[in-house]
C-alpha cells in the first residue's frame, strides 16, 4: 500500500513538472508571484501609507493627526523659505557628492582595471570594497575625529597654514563621498575592464592624443556606468541624514527635517518624505537615457 502511495506520489509531481515545463510563462509566473506580493504589500505598499498620509493635517493644539484631505503641507513646502533651502541644498549636497565620486573614481578605477597588472587587480577591487566592511556609524565617527578641532585634518594642514573644514557642509560632502565612493568606483572598474583594448590602440595609432582618445573612445563607452553608479551614490546621499548630524554642525537636510517632524507634524513628515522619492524617480527616468540602468 505504501508502495502504491509513493508511485502514485511520483506521478503526480511528474505529471505537475511536465505541466510546467511545458507552459514557461506559467512557470515564470509561479517563481515571481511571491517576490512581486512581497515588493507589491510591502515596499509599494508603504509608498502609497506615505503617499496619502502627506495630505492629512494635524489639529494644533492636541498634534493628532486629521483624515482630512487637504494640500496645505505641499503648499508649506514650497512656499516656505526654509523648506525651500533645505530641499535643494538637499539635492545640491547628493549632486556634489555624486561628481566629486566620479572625477575620484575614474582614474581610481582605470589604474585597477587597464594598469595594474593582472594578479593585482583582484586584491585592489578586494581594498576598494573593504570600507564597505566596516560599520557605517563607526567611518562616519572616524571622520568626525578627523575634522574635529585640532583633529588629524589640522594637523596635517597646519604646517603649510591651512586648517580642516570643520563640521558643516563641506565635511558632510567629503564623509558621503567617502562612504559611498566604491558604488562609483566598482561599475566605472567593469566597464574599462571590459573596454577593448585595440580600441584605445587603434585612437593612438591614428595620431589621437591621449587626451582626444580619453572623450572620444573610453568616456563614451564607459558614460553609462558613470550614470549606473550615480544613481547609488545620490540616492544614497539623498536619503541620508545621520552623516550630516554627526560631521554637518547645524546643516539640516530632508532627512534632518523628516525626523524631527515624525512624533509633532506627522503629514508635514510624510510631505518632506515624498519629496526624495520624487526627485529620485526623475532622476532614474533621466539616467534611463543614458542606459545607465542596463549597466546595473
Amino acid at each position: 500500500m505504501t508502495t502504491q502511495a509513493q508511485a502514485a506520489g511520483r506521478g503526480t509531481v511528474r505529471r505537475l513538472a511536465g505541466a510546467l515545463h511545458r507552459r514557461p510563462r506559467l512557470r515564470l509566473t509561479l517563481l515571481l508571484t511571491a517576490p512581486l506580493l512581497w515588493l507589491a504589500v510591502l515596499y509599494l505598499g508603504s509608498l502609497s501609507v506615505l503617499f496619502v498620509s502627506a495630505f492629512w493635517t494635524t489639529d494644533s493644539f492636541t498634534s493628532q493627526v486629521v483624515k482630512v484631505f487637504s494640500t496645505d503641507n505641499f503648499h508649506a513646502l514650497f512656499t516656505t523659505p526654509v523648506y525651500r533651502q533645505v530641499i535643494l541644498r538637499s539635492v545640491g549636497v547628493a549632486l556634489a557628492v555624486t561628481v566629486v565620486c566620479a572625477v575620484i573614481a575614474f582614474p581610481l578605477a582605470f589604474y585597477t582595471a587597464r594598469v595594474a597588472k593582472p594578479r593585482w587587480r583582484s586584491l585592489l577591487v578586494v581594498a576598494i570594497l573593504t570600507p564597505l566592511w566596516a560599520s557605517y556609524l563607526v567611518k562616519v565617527y572616524a571622520w568626525r575625529l578627523i575634522l574635529s578641532e585640532g583633529g588629524l585634518a589640522d594637523w596635517v594642514l597646519k604646517p603649510v597654514g591651512l586648517s580642516g573644514p570643520g563640521f558643516g557642509l563641506p565635511a558632510t560632502v567629503l564623509t558621503l563621498t567617502y562612504l559611498w565612493l566604491p558604488y562609483m568606483i566598482l561599475p566605472v572598474h567593469t566597464a574599462l575592464e571590459r573596454l577593448p583594448a585595440g580600441l584605445l590602440d587603434a585612437s593612438a595609432d591614428l595620431g589621437a592624443r591621449p587626451g582626444r582618445t580619453f572623450r572620444s573612445v573610453a568616456l563614451p563607452m564607459v558614460l553609462p556606468s558613470v550614470a549606473a553608479g550615480s544613481v547609488f551614490t545620490f540616492s544614497l546621499s539623498l536619503g541620508d541624514y545621520i552623516t550630516v548630524q554627526i560631521v554637518g554642525g547645524k546643516t539640516q537636510l530632508i532627512g534632518n527635517l523628516v525626523y524631527s517632524d515624525i512624533e509633532l507634524n506627522l503629514p508635514m513628515a510624510a510631505a518632506l518624505g515624498t519629496v526624495p522619492v520624487v526627485v529620485i524617480v526623475l532622476y532614474l527616468l533621466a539616467m534611463r537615457r543614458t542606459g545607465a540602468l542596463s549597466s546595473l
